[in-house]
């Protein structure tokens, strides 16, 4: 009998979804990847740097050079100073960081909140290490968090604080008055918070990224994990990093090089060189938006509803006026009879719950956005 650590845990809704998106042949705005390329630039220094020899074992932390462009970029953008020696690492994508982070200090008995919907890769992992998630339902229709119900959640056994923004699924951002809130709540405490900020840069609508390296007085409770795959359309190539002080980073690197060690070298030194194109990245909030826009422009008149995401490339299209399906039923009949992939939202809740949302990817070439709205138009 084969003893399982997590018995209760199944495959990931995004294989489940993608893999019956293609036996039926169906649009597949599941995922969370765009169908277009990176930049030519960056693709041309990754064959430089292979051609180079630049492909043996990078240094366990990451290489210098691009920990040093992060740092630079971080205090830029956020104002906070992280050495790039001590303070930044690395990582195999952002999964791969969330995963080392939380192993390097959740053990037998720990708590961490985490706020739902929540990306799926949390839980199991606190669960992996002995821990017990705390779920924390966001506030519907706009997915707000309740931080006063949250203060009443924090007892002795609290390790840790998990927050995304901006948020997958939703895309909703957490606001100033909330970054506050949380600043208030673990002040003098030994709380960590493990910030998941993937989709920095995908913020529309003229709001701002509220990271946690904009508060100096958390740096020795933060824990800031970003991606690259996001951020140059790259979501393959599997690469982030982890912005931590030194006495964190140090923990987190212990898990990290038995986890993977290094991560892609051409990579590393590529990365490093196209980040002095800040146009590309500082671009990204406009392209999205008008991605996001032309979406919402096509699939109004639909009889489904929906308010505009407010980040990320992810945007939620509620179906109460069409069916009283569960979201998983109706996004398994999208599929089956109208060719069309998306992800049930109650996937992202550890009890199903089910606000009747779908959610949908719009980082996808126009072509695909047209043929998607034509389906969601035909859906009664």
């Amino acid at each position: 009998m084969v003893r399982s650590k997590l018995p209760n845990i199944s495959t990931s809704i995004f294989t489940i979804v993608t893999e019956l998106a293609n036996k039926h042949k169906a649009l597949n705005l599941a995922q969370g990847f765009p169908d277009f390329s990176p930049p030519e630039e960056l693709i041309s220094l990754v064959e430089k740097n292979m051609r180079k020899g630049n492909n043996q074992y990078a240094p366990m932390q990451g290489l210098m050079a691009l920990r040093e462009k992060i740092a630079a970029k971080t205090e830029s953008s956020y104002g906070m100073s992280y050495d790039p020696d001590s303070e930044i690492t690395i990582t195999s994508g952002a999964t791969e960081a969330i995963f080392s982070a939380i192993s390097a200090f959740i053990q037998e008995g720990d708590e961490v909140i985490i706020f739902e919907p929540a990306y799926d890769s949390y839980a199991p992992v606190i669960k992996i290490n002995g821990g017990n998630p705390v779920y924390v339902g966001t506030k519907l229709p706009d997915f707000r968090i309740d931080w006063d119900e949250v203060n009443k959640m924090v007892n002795s056994r609290t390790r840790m604080i998990i927050i995304n923004s901006p948020h997958n699924p939703s895309g909703s951002i957490l606001s100033t008055e909330g970054m506050e809130k949380l600043n208030k709540l673990i002040t003098g405490t030994n709380i960590l918070v493990l910030s998941d900020e993937v989709y920095e840069h995908l913020i529309f609508d003229g709001r701002t990224h509220e990271s946690l390296a904009k508060f100096p007085n958390l740096k020795d409770k933060a824990i800031i994990i970003s991606s690259f795959g996001k951020t140059y359309n790259a979501t393959g190539w599997k690469l982030g990093y982890c912005l931590a002080s030194e006495s964190i980073t140090k923990e987190i690197r212990k898990i990290h090089q038995f986890n993977v060690f290094s991560v892609n070298t051409p990579l590393q030194y590529a990365v490093a060189e196209f980040l002095d194109k800040k146009e590309h990245y500082l671009e990204l909030a406009d392209f999205y938006q008008q991605k996001r826009d032309e979406f919402l422009g096509l699939v109004k008149g639909s009889k489904f509803s929906f308010t505009p995401s407010q980040g990320t490339y992810f945007q939620l299209l509620n179906f109460k006026d069409i069916s009283d399906e569960k979201d998983a039923d109706f996004s398994n009949r999208l599929i089956k009879e109208y060719k069309l992939a998306s992800i049930p939202v109650s996937a992202f809740y550890h009890n199903a719950f089910d606000s009747k949302d779908l959610r949908f990817c719009f980082a996808k070439s126009s072509e695909t956005l047209k043929k998607a709205a034509e389906i969601l138009h035909n859906i009664k």
